[in-house]
């Protein structure tokens, strides 16, 4: 059995709506940020990151969601889910949670972890007030560039569509305009209406 370590709302939804996809045999285990228990020591012990998610599995630890939705698939026989019978569309997968990653999530870091970055509170403002500006030009690469359409890869559901449902729920409070955006606005409808994502927001205590 699987154990895997969130906090609601956070990126880890999508390894969430992911185990509920392909079905795992799984306990979930919540880390409540507002108690800091992602620095207690215990969790430290598991995940010296003192970050979400962490999937515990027979083999160790394994953190970094691109990582865990690929580790998912590929043990739970789910070739279809990151398209691996095309080396290519593997990378542009690969390439589109990355950038989700090390790019989008960063700037959205910058309104909530500005001290990540920087000690200054005129600096960490000045990020701050910025967050508008550089999530909205990611959303309209996603939107223009990125995004094949219904889903991220075409017409094959995989696992950067739960990241991105993951991250698209983070964009209004950020300052992005979804209603412009008609691939994320579908996507986002789309993703709603999947049972694995219902049962993982019911599980979170969230809203639709």
């Amino acid at each position: 059995m699987l154990d895997f370590y969130y906090s609601p709302g956070s990126c880890a939804l999508a390894s969430h709506i992911l185990l509920e996809e392909v079905g795992a045999d799984y306990r979930s285990h919540r880390i409540d940020f507002s108690q800091n228990q992602q620095q207690s020591a215990d969790y430290l012990k598991l995940n010296p990151k003192g970050r979400v998610p962490a999937l515990s599995t027979e083999h160790g630890i394994l953190t970094e969601t691109p990582a865990i939705l690929v580790y998912l698939a590929e043990t739970h026989e789910r070739s279809d889910l990151i398209l691996k019978e095309d080396h290519f569309k593997f990378a542009r997968l690969q390439a589109f949670n990355s950038y989700l990653c090390a790019t989008v999530h960063v700037a959205h870091a910058h309104k909530g972890r500005g001290h990540r970055w920087a000690s200054d509170p005129a600096a960490i403002k000045s990020m701050q007030a910025h967050v508008p500006i550089s999530m909205s030009l990611c959303f309209d690469y996603l939107e223009n560039e990125a995004i094949a359409g219904p889903w991220v890869m075409g017409e094959t559901f995989s696992v950067a569509d739960p990241y991105l449902y993951t991250i698209c729920r983070w964009a209004s409070a950020d300052g992005v305009d979804i209603s412009r955006l008609l691939k994320v606005k579908t996507h986002m409808e789309m993703m709603t209406q999947r049972p694995a994502t219902l049962a993982a927001l019911k599980a979170e205590r969230l809203e639709p």
